[in-house]
């Protein structure tokens, strides 16, 4: 594999770059999939999947795979937000999926034990939130977000429609929360995250247009925690974005333990910056480890870790 982007860091699975998640070496896999990663009829490696269910490229593959989460309108399906400006604090966002007849959709294939996967990041992303909206019979969903401050969002809505030939979809649709907006700098890339106590270490490489693993370990007290609990059917949740567009990418972990370590293959789309985020629970309460990092030529390798320095993933949370 070519040397794109090496982070010696374990929470990095989940956080922030499109398709810059990978899984090395035994990490955890799926709880009650254990011969499956990702969505639908994707592969057992853990591909990634973008736009429309398309699956992440093997390993050595040369093209990268399709962004997702670019459109708001895909494969016959439409994210309609009734709520598409939503106020800063605490609130209800509510949306529907549409077929191509404008009619909602009521029918899903559940995976990892969800209908649908709900995500909103701010355009500077330093704001994540994966939320659990509930579909009410109409095929109308709701959930109660916290947005910190006035800004530009983007909401991500990933899902398989029911039926025997279906493929995954990623929507996204942007969001407006009037106000001052002051965006924040990306957070600069390191090999460790800190979130509640934990300390997240990511290793691996990330290449564009190649699959790749990635390694995030998890400790507390300078001791691995071994006991991680299952969190929607695997031991941790990665979901990536491209800075700038935000592309999206959600990645399942490959077939392992409950920790210390959790492993993810996938490919980045294209050479740049991404902040990844990982989910993984712990002691009944899920936590989000946040990283920045590069990939591509002419991007620097993420830094080693040096004196246990660390990045503080603020921002996060879950509905």
């Amino acid at each position: 594999m070519n040397t794109g982007v090496k982070i010696t860091a374990f929470a990095a699975a989940l956080a922030a770059t499109f398709g810059a998640a990978y899984g090395v070496g035994k990490g955890v896999g799926p709880v009650d999939e254990p011969a499956k990663a990702g969505h639908g009829e994707h592969a057992a490696t853990a591909q990634p999947e973008g736009a429309g269910g398309h699956a992440g490229h093997a390993e050595g593959a040369a093209t990268a795979p399709a962004a997702g989460g670019l459109q708001v309108s895909e494969g016959g399906y439409t994210l309609a937000m009734e709520t598409p400006r939503p106020t800063a604090g605490k609130g209800v966002l509510k949306f529907s999926i549409k077929d191509a007849g404008g009619r909602k959709v009521t029918a899903y294939t559940t995976e990892h034990g969800k209908e649908l996967h709900f995500i909103v990041a701010s355009r500077d992303l330093t704001v994540y939130r994966h939320l659990h909206p509930v579909r009410a019979a109409d095929g109308t969903w709701s959930t109660p977000v916290d947005l910190p401050a006035a800004g530009g969002y983007k909401a991500f809505a990933d899902f398989k429609p029911a039926g025997k030939n279906a493929k995954g979809v990623t929507l996204g649709v942007d969001l407006s929360v009037p106000g001052a907006y002051a965006p924040q700098p990306l957070p600069a890339a390191a090999p460790t995250a800190t979130v509640d106590g934990y300390q997240v270490a990511l290793g691996g490489t990330l290449d564009p247009g190649r699959a790749g693993e990635l390694k995030l370990t998890v400790s507390k007290g300078g001791r691995p925690v071994t006991d991680l609990e299952p969190y929607l059917g695997a031991y941790g949740h990665l979901v990536a974005l491209r800075d700038g567009d935000l592309a999206y990418l959600h990645v399942h972990p490959n077939e392992g333990g409950p920790g210390p370590g959790v492993s993810f293959t996938a490919t980045a789309p294209s050479a740049g910056t991404y902040r990844l985020f990982l989910d993984f629970q712990h002691g009944g309460k899920v936590r989000t480890a946040a990283f920045t990092v590069h990939a591509g030529a002419g991007h620097a390798t993420a830094p080693a870790p040096t004196g246990g320095a660390t990045h503080d993933a603020g921002g996060h949370a879950h509905g």
